[in-house]
């Protein structure tokens, strides 16, 4: 009988925590970035802005405490490298190169929540993401002695996600599989909320064989975002 009223209790906590689940819509800026050595370190100056939309969902684990939140969004990365002086360029050839990857990405954070009033909570979360690269461009500026050019090509993806070992990788190429972790803190008021993110690249983005010697060039996004859910309640 015990063991019957325990597991009654766990579904009707199961079914009234689902019943408060939200969907919703959010947005934002991202400033990207992309390791240049084993370490993990980035400069500054070769960061890259872009933008983030999508959707996710909140599922109450433990009401106005804990969450899942499950998501997809459309969202930019990549970095940008400059050398020389665009204004003196007879002295200091000028060179800019861009590469904007876009990707799909499946973010499955887990949210602790902090309650501060009836409709208001702080929020961190942490979990992983797996990206799917879908487009983007990489483009060049130079100019030598007061005389520019430039060019842009689409960005040329390997295919060598899990589920395919692409044969014809090459240097050239990004990989079209990333993934790597999130790590999230914010405010929710009612039904908005406001969120700061860090995404940490575990897979080199790089083509070409993984080895330990050549551990560089992995994703890197600090982004901010607003959003609304709809439904439920608190």
């Amino acid at each position: 009988m015990k063991k019957i009223l325990l597991s009654f209790a766990a579904l009707t906590i199961s079914i009234a925590a689902m019943s408060q689940a939200r969907v919703g819509i959010k947005a934002g800026w991202n400033l990207s970035n992309i390791t240049y050595d084993n370490s993990g370190n980035t400069k500054d100056s070769r960061g890259l802005s872009g933008f983030n939309v999508g959707a996710i969902a909140d599922l109450p684990l433990v009401p106005r405490i804990l969450s899942f939140q499950p998501g997809v969004f459309y969202t930019t990365k990549g970095t940008k490298l400059e050398t020389g002086d665009k204004n003196n360029s007879t002295t200091s050839p000028y060179a800019k190169y861009t590469i904007n990857p876009s990707y799909i990405e499946i973010p499955l954070n887990f949210v602790a929540k902090l309650p501060v009033g009836e409709n208001a909570s702080l929020f961190a979360g942490v979990g992983p993401y797996f990206a799917f690269g879908i487009a983007g461009k990489q483009k060049y500026e130079t100019m030598l002695a007061g005389v520019s050019t430039s060019g842009s090509e689409s960005i040329k993806w390997d295919d060598d996600t899990p589920c395919n070992d692409d044969p014809n990788t090459a240097y050239n190429k990004m990989k079209r599989f990333d993934w790597g972790g999130n790590v999230q803190v914010g405010a929710e008021l009612s039904n908005f909320l406001i969120a700061a993110q860090y995404g940490i690249g575990f897979a080199k983005v790089n083509s070409g064989e993984d080895n330990s010697t050549d551990d560089k060039s992995k994703n890197r996004v600090f982004s901010v975002s607003v959003g609304y859910l709809f439904g439920g309640g608190k």
